[in-house]
């Protein structure tokens, strides 16, 4: 008899796997497939003093304004049509945080490094800019070949947790990510202790032939440790093709920060008690299912 590996869980099963000062990557791209139902869950839980990777978008600004993260490592920090997360922002300005500030290649060479169990891997990015300037803990190796030259030595970064969000995944771990933009995904599963995941749909068994296309199943189920079926759970964010991102709610979001205490307001309607709670407040599955895709 075959035993069925059922690694599903809740999104608060995961949360209390996590403890206070892990350094967690956080998948996706700007607004695009973000793994909010968790990052949600988060913000209900006491969780603190985290490390934060990311290619930056609204989890950065919330998890920064509601107190939970020491420090971030990024690329970026954007909602791409709102150029700059305002919440990010004011944390920065505020000199809240400890940040090591990449360039988006060189934030993909750390994960790399730590997925490969390397200490680093040579890059000429960042040579001749402000990056080292500002990071004066990265340091140059000389090749050495006849070439000799100089690059730079981006350090490993190993995560103790990876949060993603996916289209779809069986108990198994099986994952597809059928939009255009997977991106990082697979590195920050890579460099991962362990290895989340929230999906849209959830299956008993995604049939061999469906992952059998690479670039829809870009890990192995084998760096899953938990998924946790999460219809809409990248909202506000998009999960292309399901959805797009909601503008409208990513507005009303970043207006909040220029009110008194307007985080508090937000996070109370914002995030409710539960991912049920949240997804009755917007309207429902019907509304987030009907945003349009963006154009660009």
């Amino acid at each position: 008899m075959t035993r069925t590996i059922d690694k599903t869980m809740s999104a608060a099963d995961v949360v209390g796997q996590l403890a206070d000062g892990m350094t967690l990557g956080i998948g996706g791209w700007g607004p695009r497939r973000k793994p909010m139902a968790l990052v949600r869950e988060i913000l209900r839980s006491p969780l603190k003093d985290l490390t934060v990777v990311a290619y930056g978008g609204p989890e950065v600004g919330m998890l920064c304004a509601a107190g939970k993260v020491r420090k971030l490592v990024f690329g970026f920090v954007s909602l791409d049509v709102i150029p700059l997360e305002p919440y990010f922002r004011q944390a920065r300005e505020r000199g809240q945080l400890d940040v090591t500030e990449l360039d988006e290649g060189m934030l993909q060479l750390g994960l790399r490094a730590a997925a490969a169990r390397l200490p680093f891997l040579p890059t000429r990015a960042s040579l001749g800019t402000d990056v080292l300037a500002q990071n004066p803990a990265l340091r140059t190796v000389r090749s050495p070949y006849d070439d000799g030259e100089v690059l730079v030595a981006m350090p490993a970064i190993a995560l103790d947790a990876a949060l993603l969000h996916v289209n779809e995944s069986d108990v198994l771990g099986n994952t597809r990510i059928d939009g255009p933009d997977p991106f990082f995904d697979e590195w920050f599963a890579r460099a991962a202790r362990r290895c989340y995941v929230s999906c849209e749909t959830l299956h008993q068994r995604i049939e061999d032939e469906d992952l059998a296309r690479a670039r829809s199943n870009a890990f192995e189920r084998a760096l899953v440790s938990g998924v946790v079926h999460a219809p809409g759970g990248a909202h506000p964010t998009s999960c292309a093709p399901a959805y797009g991102w909601d503008l409208p709610a990513l507005k009303a979001y970043c207006a909040s920060a220029e009110a008194e205490d307007g985080f508090a307001a937000w996070r109370e309607q914002g995030v409710a008690a539960s991912e049920a709670g949240y997804l009755s407040h917007i309207g429902g599955l019907g509304h987030v299912h009907d945003l349009p895709l963006p154009v660009l």
